[in-house]
């Protein structure tokens, strides 16, 4: 919607990961030093941990474009509670191996005739296993089994785990004592601070083509950083929002007041679908919308700033509307019903 209003090639805050636009905080290129630690190893398993939002995805799409893509086949799986032959399955299938109809013993023959073929050919195989806190003890053990496959002293495959902090306290089970021990490289993607929070706003924004429009206000970036904590996506999911308000209202210009607008908004709608979600039905709505009162002047002003927003908006829909309307009539030939 703002892209060519802002002079910008895409949307510079999309929440979906995308390595394009990885920024090398120091908590990053930390957790990026682990992770090579862990691959040079070439063997075992390397943990990353982080908060929902932390950018452990990003960084590993980033880590997966440095690698050589002639030595290194790598598959995927996004784990969703996956049981113990669930996990032997869904390793067939990242690796794009047929595994319907086949029991255990000939889908472990499977894997195994194919991590030899690769190897021979001087290929490097590489599990990634993300949201691996959904992962049960049993599927585990299934890859710490997979990971004792040795080809010529060497092990066949190596696994990358990216889950979220609970995972550290499911791996201290005393059944899971074998599984740590393979662990050759574990770390915690924690939050940015407020200076590398700014630089990874102004990062975003620049590899979208970004040439000072809008402007931020340098003040700005620490109420930035209160808001979202320094936590990527929040940061993704507040700026966002933020464009999108200075958009709808002509800014070229962000300053507290655009931001203070926005976490107003955000916070009214996070009161109204909590409220909403707690069974408080019509009341809890009208408890959430009491926050607009008249007798409030903040949240009254904030509410009519909202309502302004939409009008601009639904205005500036309408004469696009009406722009194709007028297209269209002009390519109509008389005396021909319009479709």
């Amino acid at each position: 919607m703002y892209l060519a209003y802002y002079g910008l090639t895409d949307f510079p805050f999309q929440l979906t990961p995308d390595h394009r636009f990885f920024f090398g905080s120091t908590v990053h290129c930390k957790a990026m030093s682990y992770l090579t630690f862990g691959l040079n190893q070439g063997e075992g398993f390397i943990v990353l941990t982080g908060e929902v939002g932390a950018g452990k995805t990003t960084l590993l799409g980033h880590l997966l474009d440095t690698l050589d893509a002639a030595t290194y086949v790598a598959g995927r799986i996004v784990s969703t509670h996956l049981a113990g032959d669930d996990m032997l399955r869904s390793v067939a299938a990242a690796f794009e191996l047929s595994f319907q109809g086949l029991d255990k013993a000939s889908l472990l023959r499977r894997i195994e005739d194919f991590l030899v073929a690769n190897h021979r050919m001087g290929k490097r195989m590489l599990l990634m296993v993300d949201e691996a806190q959904n992962i049960t003890p049993q599927a585990l053990e299934e890859l710490r089994m997979l990971s004792n496959f040795q080809i010529d002293h060497k092990v066949a495959l190596q696994s990358v785990l990216l889950a979220q902090p609970q995972f550290r306290r499911m791996l201290m089970s005393p059944d899971l004592e074998q599984f740590r021990q393979r662990i050759v490289a574990s770390f915690h993607l924690g939050a940015m601070g407020r200076d590398e929070t700014r630089d990874y706003i102004r990062h975003r924004l620049t590899v979208v083509g970004w040439a000072d429009d809008p402007h931020i206000d340098e003040d700005v970036f620490a109420e930035l950083f209160a808001q979202t904590g320094g936590v990527p996506r929040k940061i993704n999911a507040f700026c966002s929002r933020l464009m999108l308000f200075c958009y709808l209202g002509d800014l070229h210009r962000i300053d507290q007041a655009a931001v203070t607008a926005v976490a107003e908004d955000l916070a009214f709608e996070r009161g109204t679908i909590l409220d909403a979600s707690d069974g408080a039905g019509s009341a809890g709505i009208m408890q959430a919308s009491s926050l607009a009162s008249p007798f409030d002047g903040e949240a009254q002003a904030g509410l009519e700033r909202r309502v302004a927003q939409l009008e601009r908006q639904i205005g500036k829909h309408a004469e696009a509307l009406r722009r194709l309307v007028s297209l269209g009539e002009s390519f109509h030939a008389p005396g021909r019903p319009f479709d």
